[in-house]
């Protein structure tokens, strides 16, 4: 495939092909990489020893060969020389994680949050996001970006929270408050990503995960709201305007008990935190849950289903319930389930996968229009949409 324009885009689709290849299988040498990747062996070596040089690619040490000739030398994605920071800002809480390019947790803290004002949650998250760019510093890791996972709809080609009802935030340019407390806190540049927590949690599991999601997988998030993260042909999967995912107030019973929005029978009023806590019994929630996650199944296909939330750690009698519930759908239809289970990292899914969020959209080359903004320059930035999710190269 021949394109022309921006050299430094066809240079970091290049590179990006190359990570991917080695995400999904480690080990690769120099050789089986221009191989898969039909890029000249001359182009793989310059990339790969920018990509070494960089920190985001080691090489393997090998035992020494008795064989003629030089052995070939696999290579991994460098788990030590770079890390990024995740944050979820939630109704009541702020937690943060620093993050290895694989997926390890090197650090992780949470405390009350402080005030629901927007100016003072970017306040907040500044001053730990600092601390976490400390420990990193300390493990001789260079920061790589910033992700930052919100409660609510987040319009990410404007930069605007649209609405987060428990904070009862309405319409907040978060994107340039945020940068700017980063800038006054000390943090040096850094691409910073900002999504809805459900998306960022789908993120957690998609990119660090061991490739059961394929190229598809929804997080359910149940706390004290509900939502989805959806992952649809290795993209997520947001909407015109940030909205997709916003299934805790998708109606599962008609009549049924009154919601938060002033609907009746939302999923929230079944399995949000607020209505489990009034209950003695999880069992009847697990059903609701269940009959979601049927809805959810048949609308998107995915292939992995995963629960995370405080509502699933406190009540996984629920979590049972429903995968009971998918299970008897599916046998009725005749047709195999997918694959349902329950958060890797727990409650700090969100906050990882905001992490994951930098990697994510490092490994997706982008056209210009989307938003990656640098924290060294405050304010409203244009970034660069993701490109095509083909994994072929291109050439100038």
């Amino acid at each position: 495939m021949k394109t022309t324009g921006d050299q430094q885009l066809v240079k970091r689709i290049n590179r990006s092909v190359l990570m991917r290849l080695l995400r999904n299988q480690p080990s690769r040498s120099r050789a089986q990489l221009a191989n898969h990747s039909g890029l000249t062996k001359s182009t793989v070596s310059l990339l790969v020893r920018e990509l070494i040089d960089e920190g985001w690619l080691s090489e393997i040490s090998m035992a020494a060969s008795n064989g003629v000739g030089r052995p070939s030398t696999p290579l991994q994605i460098d788990g030590q020389s770079r890390g990024l920071i995740g944050v979820e800002v939630a109704v009541d809480t702020v937690r943060v994680a620093s993050v290895s390019l694989l997926g390890k947790v090197l650090w992780s803290t949470q405390e009350p949050l402080r005030s629901t004002r927007p100016e003072d949650v970017c306040c907040q998250v500044a001053g730990l996001v600092v601390m976490a760019q400390a420990q990193l510093v300390s493990r001789g890791a260079q920061l790589s970006g910033v992700g930052i996972g919100l409660p609510g709809a987040f319009d990410e080609t404007t930069g605007v929270l649209r609405f987060a009802p428990n904070l009862g935030w309405r319409n907040v340019d978060f994107v340039p408050q945020i940068t700017q407390a980063l800038t006054q806190a000390g943090l040096p540049p850094v691409p910073v990503h900002v999504q809805n927590e459900a998306d960022t949690a789908a993120l957690s599991e998609y990119e660090f995960s061991e490739n059961d999601g394929k190229d598809s997988l929804i997080f359910v998030s149940c706390d004290v709201g509900v939502g989805a993260g959806i992952v649809l042909n290795d993209r997520l999967f947001t909407g015109m305007r940030g909205m997709a995912g916003e299934i805790g107030h998708s109606v599962l019973e008609l009549g049924g008990p009154p919601c938060s929005c002033g609907r009746r029978g939302c999923a929230e009023a079944f399995i949000g935190s607020g209505a489990l806590g009034q209950l003695a019994d999880a069992r009847r929630s697990g059903h609701y849950l269940g009959v979601l996650l049927q809805n959810l199944w048949t609308t998107f296909d995915p292939s992995v289903l995963v629960v995370g939330g405080s509502s699933c750690l406190r009540f996984p009698d629920m979590v049972k319930v429903a995968q009971e519930t998918l299970q008897n759908y599916a046998t009725d239809a005749g047709v195999s389930a997918p694959t349902v289970r329950v958060a890797r990292y727990g409650l700090l899914a969100s906050a990882v996968g905001a992490a994951a969020l930098v990697l994510h959209q490092y490994l997706r080359p982008m056209h210009p229009s989307g938003r990656i903004v640098g924290n060294g320059r405050p304010g409203r930035g244009r970034g660069l949409e993701p490109a095509s999710t083909q994994r072929r190269p291109v050439s100038a």
